[in-house]
C-alpha cells in the first residue's frame, strides 16, 4: 500500500468516564465494569477535556490540514476541543474534524463491560479460544479482532492517499489505533506488534505521528508524546481502554 500523505498523526481521545470505572473496577476486583452509557456514548471526564485542550496546543505549534475524528464521543470530542484550542491561539487549523466510523474502538461482543476478572471467571472458554487463535486473530462472539480493525483503518488510509496527498492529517481515536497504524505505516509484522503493545503504555491526550519518507514508508516522529499535557497542567493518565488490553 503507498501512502503520500506528509505526516500522519494519532490523538488518543482525553481520559473517559470509562478509563475511570474500568480501572476501579480493576483495582477493586470486580467482574463487570460499572457504565450505564453504551461504549460509543461514554464521554470526556473533566480532566480528559483539560487534555484535549492541551493537545490543541500542540496542533497549534504544528498545524494541520485535515482532522478525522472515531464517531466515539470521547474521541470526537476530543477532536472538537483540541481545534478550538488551535483556533483560539490563532493557527490555521480545520473549523471541525471529519467524522468516520472505521476509527471507531475495537468492539468487544460478549466480552464488552468484563474486566480481566470477569473474563476469567465468567468465560474461560474465550481465554482458551483467544490462546489457540493468538491475540492479533482472535475474534470474541459479536466482537472484532485485531485483524478486523487493521482492515477497516487500511480502507480509510487508502482514501486518504487519494484524498490527503502533501498533506499533514491527524486522526483523534483510540488507544489501539496506535498500534494499527503502527502495523500499517511502518510494516511491523504480528509478533514484534504484540511486544510492542505490550510494553507501550499510550497516554490520554497523547500524540503519535509518522514523516512520510518515500515509496509509502513512513518513519515514526512522535512516540506518544505528553510534554504538551504537562506543560498545561492536564497530567497525562494511561488508563488502558478494553479493547487494547484486556484481549
Amino acid at each position: 500500500m503507498t501512502m503520500r500523505m506528509e505526516w500522519v498523526g494519532l490523538l488518543r481521545h482525553g481520559q473517559s468516564s470509562g478509563n475511570v470505572a474500568r480501572e476501579e473496577a480493576e483495582a477493586d476486583g470486580h467482574q463487570v465494569i460499572d457504565i450505564a452509557e453504551r461504549d460509543a456514548d461514554v464521554p470526556l471526564t473533566r480532566l480528559g477535556e483539560e487534555q484535549a485542550a492541551a493537545a490543541g496546543d500542540w496542533v497549534a505549534r504544528h498545524p494541520v490540514d485535515l482532522v478525522v475524528a472515531s464517531p466515539y464521543v470521547r474521541a470526537a470530542e476530543t477532536a472538537r476541543l483540541a481545534l478550538a484550542a488551535a483556533a483560539r491561539q490563532g493557527a490555521a487549523v480545520p473549523r471541525h474534524p471529519v467524522v468516520d466510523e472505521r476509527l471507531r474502538d475495537r468492539e468487544l461482543g460478549v466480552l464488552d463491560l468484563l474486566t480481566s476478572k470477569g473474563v476469567r471467571e465468567r468465560r474461560p472458554d474465550e481465554l482458551e479460544r483467544k490462546r489457540r487463535h493468538g491475540k492479533f486473530y482472535y475474534r470474541p462472539p459479536g466482537g472484532e479482532s485485531w485483524a478486523d480493525v487493521v482492515l477497516r483503518v487500511r480502507s480509510l488510509l487508502r482514501e486518504l492517499q487519494a484524498d490527503a496527498a502533501g498533506k499533514r492529517v491527524l486522526l483523534v481515536a483510540h488507544e489501539m489505533t496506535v498500534f494499527t497504524l503502527r502495523y500499517l505505516l511502518e510494516g511491523i509484522a504480528e509478533p514484534e506488534l504484540l511486544h510492542i503493545a505490550a510494553c507501550t503504555e499510550v497516554a490520554n491526550g497523547s500524540i503519535t505521528g509518522w514523516q512520510h519518507v518515500a515509496d509509502g514508508r513512513y518513519r515514526m516522529t512522535e512516540a506518544q508524546e505528553t510534554m504538551h499535557l504537562h506543560a498545561a497542567d492536564a497530567p497525562p493518565t494511561e488508563d488502558d481502554d478494553a479493547a487494547a488490553s484486556l484481549t
